[in-house]
């Protein structure tokens, strides 16, 4: 039996033989593809494998089904293009631009999008696995055609807000890329390389992360419900604000590992915590000290009527924990776990939510609006920052919310009825099945939203 030796070939030493499309040649074949999917007559199934199409402009096209395997798309510009169920089978896409691209079911194994922009694309059920490509050489020999290894490659991508539920990235080589906010529900990352990725406020529940390495990940309000994480390498990982519910560690590499503490004697750590704060609030901080607990586990306290305002608690887990008629003004509750929390009646005015999850939280009748800063000749408002909180499932009754900022904030399936927001910013937020009857909406900003029809 005889045995073929592959030779391996960089993308970039495959020049040769690849043709150089124009403009004009590819617009001519975009309209027919085009034409094709409405089954016009004349119309005919893009096939532009093994070509260069570099810096060509795709923006808006409809090519679902296109043939692009082996292509050369560097920094082509492929923004909202359609490119559901398209063989991009080891296609060169560094440094292209696919912001909001749908690439949903698209055969992506082996590719390289190295340096590419993927802001709120789709990749639902793509397949980013590794894959090769081979090519005859000018000896007849069979080269390979990689990037790495033939792995799909991200490295230094942007893929924030990208929608990759049930994509398929065994493999996958995705070094420093940003997938800040991307949803990567059940998604199997078998042996793919995270390592130094920024996943801040991505969802990875249910995500299969077996061998893979995630080393000096950044996973600050991570959604990792349920995933598994066996023989996992988590080594010097970032998982403050991350939220591990049923999630499996004892296999898992995590020397180095940064995740919230636990207080030693808790009640009576607090105590002498929140009695120095007391002191610094009335001295107007001359005396005292101001309560820091960030990125420390306080589930499950009950911390109602106490007065923490300007407290630090960012990063914290406050998950079932008492604070209604709490004072927070002003308090740092960035990144906070405030899931299922009761925040009913609490002063939270002025206060930095950003990025916090409160789902689940009963937040009744408090009061998020401004504090008013009053200088010799002007007054300001300080507002309450909830930009990209997560707040599904929010009892949100009768809060005060004026002129809160809200952009991007999730509010699926909450109760605003008789919510005072006006004015509040609401652009690109999530009200997907909440309730607003009888909420004031006077001014507010709803540029983007989703889920709200104006009525």
């Amino acid at each position: 039996m005889t045995t073929t030796n592959l030779t391996p070939t960089s993308i970039d030493e495959i020049e040769v033989g690849r043709e150089k499309m124009t403009q004009v040649e590819l617009d001519r074949i975009l309209d027919s593809h085009e034409a094709y999917l409405r089954h016009r007559t004349g119309g005919t199934r893009a096939s532009l494998k093994l070509r260069d199409l570099s810096f060509l402009k795709f923006t808006g096209r409809d090519l679902s089904d296109a043939d692009f395997s082996g292509s050369k798309l560097f920094g082509s510009e492929m923004a909202g293009t359609k490119l559901a169920n398209a063989n991009l089978f080891a296609a060169d896409l560094r440094s292209a631009n696919l912001e909001r691209a749908e690439m949903r079911k698209a055969d992506l194994r082996g590719a390289c999008l190295r340096g590419a922009r993927m802001n709120d694309a789709i990749f639902i059920e793509a397949d980013l696995r590794g894959g090769v490509m081979l090519k005859p050489g000018k000896g007849g020999e069979l080269k390979q055609i990689t990037f790495q290894e033939g792995a799909t490659e991200l490295g230094s991508a942007s893929a924030q807000r990208a929608d990759m539920s049930r994509a398929k990235m065994s493999n996958a080589f995705i070094l420093q890329t940003d997938l800040t906010d991307a949803v990567l529900c059940n998604v199997r990352f078998i042996k793919a390389n995270l390592s130094y990725s920024n996943l801040t406020g991505a969802t990875l529940e249910g995500a299969d992360l077996t061998d893979a390495n995630l080393s000096g990940a950044i996973l600050h309000g991570t959604v990792m419900s349920k995933a598994c994480l066996m023989h996992t390498n988590l080594r010097d990982a970032d998982l403050i604000g991350a939220i591990l519910d049923s999630v499996d560690l004892s296999t898992a590499d995590t020397t180095g590992v940064q995740m919230a503490k636990r207080l030693e004697n808790i009640e009576a750590s607090l105590r002498e915590i929140f009695e120095a704060h007391l002191v610094w609030i009335d001295s107007q901080g001359h005396d005292g000290k101001r309560a820091d607990l960030s990125k420390h586990d306080l589930s499950g306290q009950d911390l109602s009527g106490l007065n923490l305002s300007a407290a630090n608690l960012g990063y914290t887990i406050l998950k079932g924990v008492n604070l209604s008629k709490t004072s927070l003004v002003m308090a740092d509750l960035s990144f906070a776990d405030m899931r299922e929390t009761d925040l009913s009646y609490a002063d939270m005015r002025g206060a930095n939510l950003t990025r916090a999850t409160l789902s689940g939280s009963r937040m009744v009748s408090a009061r998020l609006g401004p504090v008013e800063i009053t200088g010799s000749t002007t007054v300001t408002h300080w507002t309450t920052n909830l930009e990209s909180a997560r707040m599904t499932r929010c009892a949100l009754g009768g809060c005060d919310l004026r002129l809160a900022r809200m952009t991007r904030a999730d509010l699926t399936h909450s109760d605003l009825r008789e919510a005072d927001l006006r004015k509040a910013i609401l652009n690109e937020a999530n009200l997907t099945y909440a309730d607003l009857r009888g909420a004031q909406l006077d001014g507010v900003e709803l540029r983007g939203v989703v889920g709200y029809d104006g009525k």
